[in-house]
């Protein structure tokens, strides 16, 4: 073969445009899982992006980028953040992320903003408040919107989580709402449930009434310094103290009272050293293993709820019968249960095999 012949065979036959390069969806879930688990931040931001979406293609796209990330998953450790707005948590977290990233570690924050209930926004406002953070390589900040899912966390927080796990992320943070006692959902997806707590929040009595101080694995009261130093420690002594009239939710840990300077970057340490213990202990007793599974049952279970809900009301002909039915009970005709059965009952009929 002489050489105009090779050039014609590499390069195709005269007149003849070569062949278009091979251009590789970005969204595919075989791309985006790619560049997940090589730790690519963009990657990890746009799958996350299409966990959340409601579009029907999507959804399926999600479930197969989630197949592919699951095995890579189950390494990190989880933590939950909660406390009442302005008991510092983002000062916190970016205080805590970046002592852990300092010790080596890569870190993850998922963050979920209360959405309006008259607009359905959010403001999504935590990269601001944590931009040092923000800017370290090894952190990940995902702000997302609740969207009225109760319990202060998103409904795709979970997904995100195991997202950011099978990017490769050593410590997964989540920061709830922080509305108030209902902020107990983040306590059944992650391995240890942190509370924060403002010097001064009250008495002995005040923390036993709130029950999220029951879900709490260790108490961290913020704030820790110059003018309130001394009300943080009062209120380190009460809480620790309301405690013990409580009973441990394991055998193997008794939850602890901290203190903490945010700012002053004071009691950091203390805190993940904590942390550290109890993933320790969890982890040799066979616990964490335990925990992890009633929460995949759990979610299992949330998520054919859902989706039940979904195609009841999304499925033919069922749009005109739960209308009628919600026009009956706001009448007071019939009962919410009894109109609950009836609409279960026309979805089961409508969908019976022939």
């Amino acid at each position: 073969m002489n050489a105009q012949t090779q050039t014609n065979a590499s390069s195709g036959s005269p007149g003849t445009a070569p062949p278009p390069p091979l251009v590789i969806d970005p969204a595919a879930p075989e791309a985006l899982a790619a560049g997940l688990l090589a730790g690519q931040r963009r990657a990890l931001a746009r799958a996350i992006t299409m966990i959340e979406s409601s579009r029907g293609d999507h959804r399926h796209r999600a479930e197969e980028l989630m197949r592919r990330a699951l095995p890579h998953t189950g390494r990190a450790i989880r933590l939950g953040i909660s406390g009442i707005p302005g008991v510092g948590k983002s000062t916190f977290i970016e205080a805590f992320g970046g002592h852990l990233i300092d010790r080596g570690l890569r870190v993850a924050v998922l963050a979920v903003d209360p959405s309006s209930p008259v607009t359905g926004g959010s403001i999504l406002g935590d990269k601001t408040r944590m931009a040092e953070l923000a800017r370290r390589p090894e952190a990940f900040i995902r702000p997302s919107p609740s969207g009225g899912t109760l319990g202060g966390v998103a409904r795709r927080t979970r997904e995100s989580l195991l997202l950011c796990e099978a990017a490769g992320h050593d410590v997964i943070i989540v920061e709830t709402v922080g509305v108030g006692q209902s902020e107990t959902a983040v306590a059944e997806m992650v391995d240890m449930f942190l509370l924060l707590l403002a010097p001064g929040g009250g008495d002995e009595l005040q923390g036993i009434k709130k029950g999220i101080v029951e879900l709490a694995d260790l108490i961290v009261v913020n704030k820790a310094d110059g003018d309130l130093a001394p009300a943080a420690e009062r209120a380190r002594r009460e809480y620790t103290n309301a405690l013990h009239l409580l009973r441990p939710t394991s055998p193997s840990w008794s939850p602890a009272v901290l203190k903490c300077s945010s700012l002053g970057g004071t009691g950091i340490e203390e805190v993940w050293t904590k942390v550290e213990e109890f993933r320790g202990i969890k982890t040799d007793n066979g616990e964490l293993a335990a925990r992890r599974a009633a929460q995949a049952r759990a979610w299992m279970w949330g998520e054919v709820r859902e989706t039940l809900v979904a195609m009841l009301r999304d499925s033919d002909g069922m749009g005109d019968v739960v209308h009628g039915l919600e026009g009956r009970v706001s009448r007071g005709e019939i009962s919410p249960t009894e109109a609950a059965r009836t609409a279960i009952a026309a979805f089961v009929d409508r969908n019976r095999p022939a």
